[in-house]
């Protein structure tokens, strides 16, 4: 899908985002390997997460009719209408997804491989999933995530007693599971879904599962496990958990603090007032708005209730002067990675040079995020470029002009909404890849009030 996007729109309203993938997984997961019945709300129709459910529908015989009833709703729904903008125009229907577990044991060999598609989530969850399974799992991929390390999931797990195998490091997985025991585990980079791999696994390996970090990650699993009553000691960055079996879970999934990141830049760059309903108020997954109160976006997070034990609330954003640059260090980046494409499309913009140090781990995304911004903001008409690790973005606005997406979802959103303020028209190819997470973006933006037009294919 190719789109044009016209500066000059003011936006205005409220929406709710669809609901976090990042969450999402990790409940999916919990509820087929959980000793109960579990009620989930308000999962994402997104790709990623579908191909979890479908995974998980493989290995699990008693959630699949509830897994596979989901993913039927969830392909007929995926074409736009992911989330709710302006007192619930274009509103999905609120559709509940109900898994029968009869705990980890329960769990069967799958007849055939399990696609993963682009999601790098689920297959290095599932990748600690399978470990813990005494059976043999193929865990495959698209030819974009068959192209990303896992050699860094594979690791810990052989270290507790799995036998894994990759091809150069990469997918297809193949995972011989079973007969697990607890480590202790460093990991050298800073990953949550390496962390969540080896604690999954460590849910029925012998002894402690304890893993340190060398920076804080995102903590949804360790969350969702002690609200389950899994033994979980947290101390900074080192997580330590005990073999337990969790009974069913029941709760909405709340919406994705990333995903609702571009539609604060969108507000900030057109200097507009917006509200986000219901998104997720994680202290892991909000440090962009740091970032972004440094460049001068107005914002205000309030805490309404929780979900498992996940912070939900409404996200405010103030009308916006404009933005100015900022200095993102290598010890922050880690905690904003999912965001720092919107952030560097929001940079063109600044009034002063802005720095992303040490981003090297955009290399090794859904695209070559670092290769794909220098790209994209040079092809709409600004100035940044790429310097070892480093990605260093001049402000002072987009010309305009067209840039494509190359099938990476985050880059599709960037692009779009750094359109909204450039100085002449945008347009972007690939926008359809926006689905991944956000199905229903560009009608949001319209919605809301962006000229933004679908061009014929």
């Amino acid at each position: 899908m190719r789109v044009r996007i016209t500066p000059g729109s003011r936006l205005r309203g409220s929406l709710v985002v669809p609901g976090d993938k990042s969450v999402a997984h990790r409940w999916l997961i919990l509820a087929a390997t959980a000793d109960g019945p579990s009620r989930l709300l308000g999962v994402p129709v997104s790709l990623d997460v579908r191909s979890t459910a479908s995974c998980l529908a493989s290995l699990s015989p008693q959630g699949r009719p509830g897994l596979e009833a989901w993913i039927a709703d969830g392909a007929a729904m995926g074409d736009g209408h992911g989330s709710t903008w302006n007192a619930g125009a274009l509103a999905p229907a609120d559709t509940s997804l109900e898994v029968e577990g009869e705990g980890w044991s329960s769990l069967a060999e799958p007849r055939g491989s399990l696609d993963c598609g682009n999601s790098g989530t689920a297959m290095r969850l599932l990748a600690g999933v399978c470990a813990a399974s005494p059976f043999r799992s193929v865990l495959t991929g698209d030819e974009s995530l068959s192209a990303r390390p896992m050699e860094r999931v594979a690791e810990p797990l052989r270290a507790m007693g799995a036998e894994i195998a990759t091809v150069e490091g990469h997918a297809p997985i193949t995972v011989e599971g079973g007969g697990l025991r607890g480590v202790t585990y460093e990991t050298p980079v800073p990953t949550a879904q390496v962390k969540s791999a080896v604690l999954l696994a460590g849910l029925m390996a012998e002894g402690e599962t304890t893993v340190l970090e060398p920076a804080p990650t995102r903590d949804h699993t360790e969350i969702a496990l002690e609200a389950l009553g899994v033994p979980v000691e947290r101390d900074g960055t080192t997580v330590t958990i005990e073999p337990f079996q969790h009974g069913g879970l029941e709760g909405r999934v709340p919406g994705d603090p990333s995903t609702a990141a571009f539609l604060v830049a969108a507000a900030a760059l057109t200097g507009s007032e917006l509200t986000i309903t219901d998104v997720g108020l994680n202290p892991t997954r909000t440090r962009f708005l740091d970032v972004m109160t440094r460049m001068g976006v107005r914002t205000e997070a309030r805490v309404g209730r929780r979900e498992l034990g996940e912070p939900v609330g409404e996200l405010w954003v103030g009308p916006c002067d404009g933005v100015r640059g900022t200095r993102v260090t290598e010890e922050e980046l880690p905690l904003v990675i999912d965001e720092v494409p919107i952030l560097a499309m929001m940079a063109t913009h600044a009034s002063s040079d802005t720095w992303f140090l040490g981003a090297g781990e955009l290399r090794v995304k859904e695209s070559d995020r670092l290769g794909a911004l220098g790209r994209g903001i040079a092809d709409l008409g600004g100035h940044g470029g790429v310097e070892g690790d480093d990605l260093v973005v001049a402000g002072g606005g987009l010309e305009g002009g067209s840039a494509h997406a190359h099938g990476d979802h985050r880059m599709a959103m960037a692009f779009v909404v750094a359109g909204l303020a450039a100085g002449a028209p945008v347009e972007i190819e690939d926008v359809a890849a926006a689905d991944v997470s956000f199905p229903g973006f560009v009608p949001a933006l319209q919605a809301l009030g962006a000229s933004i037009e679908v061009l014929a294919p």
